[in-house]
């Protein structure tokens, strides 16, 4: 469960997002909104990656504001356009998050050999594709053992195949570790066999569709 007291997000004097209180619930989640709407603003405030007024909260006890370290072991994300060192590989960025995120030896490995990795994660990464790019940062989102991963426009520059494959991974661990999904996406998501819940940004706040 994750739960917004008060959250309130602004740039300068302009207010982007205003969340009173808000509770979502375990599952997987579209987070939709029109162009501007504050979507990636939104997912990259519950992964602590930008400050804002108020609190979030996992399962109402560890918060955001008073155990960052701990709120962030348990929080995953992924960006649109993802930009990492350019010095790096692809092996060095794996084997940080890893130890950041304290991941099982080698759980990475089908990870990468699903989406077809392993020819160029040696190389720096300054070499790589935008798809390149994007399978990367989705490979270091799965890493750990998270309760929540946020994933902003996670299907864009991927080919078929591991369009497939992230879908599957989506579907997989939901189902099989119970990890709750926020995803932004303009494309259509067909999870199968997966229950997928609207999120609903207008008028600067959130809402379950449902509700």
């Amino acid at each position: 469960m994750l739960r917004f007291a008060n959250f309130k997000k602004s740039f300068g004097r302009s207010t982007i997002l205003e969340i009173d209180n808000l509770i979502i619930d375990p599952g997987v989640y579209w987070v939709k909104g029109i162009n501007g709407s504050g979507k990636t603003t939104l997912l990259k405030s519950i992964a602590g990656i930008i400050n804002f007024d108020g609190d979030i909260f996992i399962d109402d006890g560890v918060s955001i504001k008073k155990q960052p370290v701990s709120y962030r072991a348990l929080v995953n994300f992924a960006e649109a356009e993802p930009i990492f060192p350019t010095f790096l590989s692809g092996d060095d960025m794996i084997r940080l998050f890893s130890q950041a995120k304290r991941a099982q030896k080698n759980q990475y490995y089908p990870l990468v050999e699903q989406l077809k990795m392993d020819e160029y994660l040696a190389d720096p990464i300054g070499s790589y594709s935008s798809g390149m790019l994007k399978k990367l940062s989705l490979v270091l989102a799965f890493l750990g053992s998270p309760r929540f991963i946020l994933l902003d426009e996670p299907l864009i520059t991927l080919d078929n195949d591991s369009l497939t494959t992230i879908r599957y991974w989506i579907a997989e661990t939901n189902v099989q570790n119970q990890v709750t999904f926020l995803l932004s996406s303009h494309q259509h998501l067909e999870l199968t066999n997966l229950y997928v819940r609207e999120l609903i940004i207008e008028s600067k706040t959130l809402r379950n569709a449902s509700q």
